[in-house]
């Protein structure tokens, strides 16, 4: 994804310099599928929320870079206090992550104190504290189903946690008012639209698309769900209802299959602060460390241990 004009001779300086830092730190850069395409090319190992948890928990590195945003962030070093974590770009935040707080989050709770919390990744350390346990988009249904109680508050992401209520009938489901405002963009008519001008293609979505947009979908998953997906239909054509760096992943694994975006507006700026520039300076500076005061760790590191404990419980 670099843009047009760009010189690659700068492009190849700058990932020279992230592979000579890399050694020198002797850390690890890790990189979220709706990252930019070069920025996927540098990094160790690339994946959705879930997969990126893992794969830091796992890591024998001391130093991880985090190319993402700042919630993934947060979550990579309450999992690993002993880990110095770096966001390249200190103002990648999340706006779906805005849309709730640790004190609204507890009058919901108050309305409801039957109910238990499920936390979907995309928010806070301190909403992830007033949480009973965390979910990604690859296992919100799995980890509802785990829940013993009958009842679930569901935070943020009202169209992740309307599709978990339709997978899991025999729960109550309450939903939050929030949203993926990229996810949101897509609607009926582009997809209809994509469709007519690719009748041979599928469309695979994520989660957190409109109700309207998920009933259209020959599949719906994660990004990571989307990968393997792609990778074991034998058709050759996807329209992808995602985030769009999802597609440097997709044509790396699937170089005979042919890929479109239905909207221009699949884009999530903040995804796209990260460049390679930033990166070198992030490993050159030792910037920006994500660190989560102590009196909000515990209980955020609760809710993510968790949703690891209940996914690994079936691998």
């Amino acid at each position: 994804m670099i843009r047009e004009g760009f010189d690659c001779k700068y492009k190849e300086h700058l990932q020279r310099k992230i592979s000579e830092l890399k050694k020198e730190r002797g850390a690890l850069i890790i990189a979220h599928s709706y990252q930019r395409d070069e920025i996927q090319e540098i990094a160790d190992i690339t994946g959705d929320s879930y997969a990126l948890a893992r794969a830091v928990t796992m890591a024998t590195q001391k130093t991880v870079v985090f190319c993402g945003v700042s919630f993934m962030a947060e979550s990579a070093s309450l999992l690993n206090p002993d880990k110095v974590v770096l966001l390249p770009v200190k103002e990648a935040g999340c706006p779906l992550a805005e849309m709730i707080t640790a004190e609204k989050l507890r009058k919901k709770k108050d309305e409801y104190p039957e109910a238990a919390v499920v936390c979907y990744v995309n928010s806070s350390a301190a909403v992830k504290a007033e949480s009973d346990i965390c979910c990604t988009s690859s296992n919100a249904v799995e980890v509802v189903r785990s829940m013993k109680e009958d009842k679930i508050i569901f935070v943020p992401d009202k169209n992740l946690g309307r599709y978990v209520r339709e997978q899991v009938p025999d729960k109550e489901v309450i939903l939050w008012d929030g949203c993926c405002v990229v996810h949101m963009r897509l609607t009926q008519e582009e997809v209809l639209n994509a469709r007519r001008a690719h009748p041979d293609a599928e469309f695979i979505a994520h989660p957190e698309c409109r109700k309207e947009v998920l009933d259209m979908a020959d599949y719906i998953g994660s990004t990571a769900g989307m990968v393997k997906y792609v990778k074991n239909c034998p058709r050759e054509e996807f329209i992808v209802g995602t985030e769009m760096g999802i597609i440097y992943k997709l044509r790396q694994d699937n170089p005979g299959k042919k890929f479109y975006v239905p909207t221009k507006l699949f884009v999530c700026a903040n995804m796209k602060l990260t460049t390679l520039g930033w990166v070198a300076r992030s490993l050159e500076q030792m910037e920006w460390e994500v660190r989560v005061p102590d009196e909000i760790a515990t209980g955020a590191r609760r809710s993510l241990e968790r949703m690891l404990e209940v996914t690994q419980k079936k691998l």
